[in-house]
């Protein structure tokens, strides 16, 4: 006979579980208005009112950023940054992450601490802006790309990871002829799906909120990024309709700025939306289940 032990609540659980859902109410109540309000009619939409569900549902707005050269050309600059991007950053982290592991290579103790010394301090915004410019980047998107191919707490947080994969497994893998390359493709990175799923993520959302070095790098709006078409849009409401003036069909009307501007910022959240879930699976997941027996 089997027993199923079920905890009795008690009143500092309802008390916590009130609280905790207050605050997730109070925290989505911004993402519910701002959706609301991108699917709103501009015919129904009266500014300053407060929207929890569109009176009338519409996709001009949406249809209206999809039709302007402004909004693609910078989706199509975002997702060269964070597709291009993300792959340099997982191939550099995780090679140089697994050289890092290798404690016979001379020099790597003076390596690892140049990584730590990045960790603790950086040089600033000014030499990372001559360096660019030295290199000819500016006004590229290599120059969002390029000088962010790794850091230093990427750094160490993979190499501990391999770091904590067992021997013996290298060890077997070059018993049965393996060299470096062959044990790094065949051992370590399929143990290390759950890290890369990881870090794969987190690079994506790094470069797709490209913001503050996009705004430094690039002086030619037709390569800005989503973040910075989305900021002059709540800045400026007419930066749209300017930017892409000549690009809309003359019967086009523009919607009100106000729908415009909570559109763009769906569009520019969707696509990490959609990919987490996808990775989310991953975070858990042993690394070692099977691999090791005994």
């Amino acid at each position: 006979m089997s027993f199923v032990y079920k905890k009795r609540l008690t009143v500092s659980d309802w008390i916590n579980y009130i609280l905790l859902g207050i605050i997730a109410v109070v925290s989505l109540f911004p993402f519910v208005y701002v959706l609301s309000v991108s699917f709103t009619d501009p015919e129904s939409y009266i500014p300053l009112k407060l929207y929890l569900f569109p009176e009338n549902w519409s996709l001009a707005s949406y249809k209206y950023i999809l039709s302007t050269a402004s909004f693609i050309n910078s989706l199509l600059s975002t997702t060269f940054i964070t597709v291009v991007g993300t792959i340099l950053n997982l191939v550099f982290t995780l090679t140089m992450a697994y050289a890092l592991t290798k404690k016979k290579v001379p020099g790597i103790k003076f390596i690892m601490g140049c990584v730590i010394f990045t960790l603790v301090f950086s040089a600033g915004i000014v030499p990372n802006y001559l360096l660019v410019k030295e290199l000819g980047l500016l006004n590229s998107l290599w120059a969002l790309i390029l000088p962010n191919l790794t850091n230093a707490w990427s750094l160490i947080v993979v190499k501990s990871f391999i770091d904590n994969l067992p021997e013996e497994l290298e060890e077997a893998a070059i018993m049965d002829g393996c060299n470096e390359l062959g044990v790094f493709f065949k051992i370590i990175l399929p143990l290390s799906l759950p890290v890369i799923a990881a870090f794969t993520l987190f690079f994506a959302v790094a470069h797709w909120n490209q913001y503050f070095q996009a705004l430094v790098y690039l002086t030619d709006s037709e390569k800005w990024t989503l973040q910075v078409l989305v900021k002059s849009l709540v800045i400026d409401s007419e930066t749209i309709g300017a930017a892409s003036r000549g690009s809309v069909s003359g019967d086009a009307t523009q919607p009100p700025s106000e729908t415009i501007r909570m559109a763009s910022i769906i569009l520019s959240m969707l696509p990490i939306l959609v990919i987490y879930p996808f990775l989310q699976k991953h975070f858990a997941k042993g690394v070692m289940l099977g691999s090791v027996k005994g």
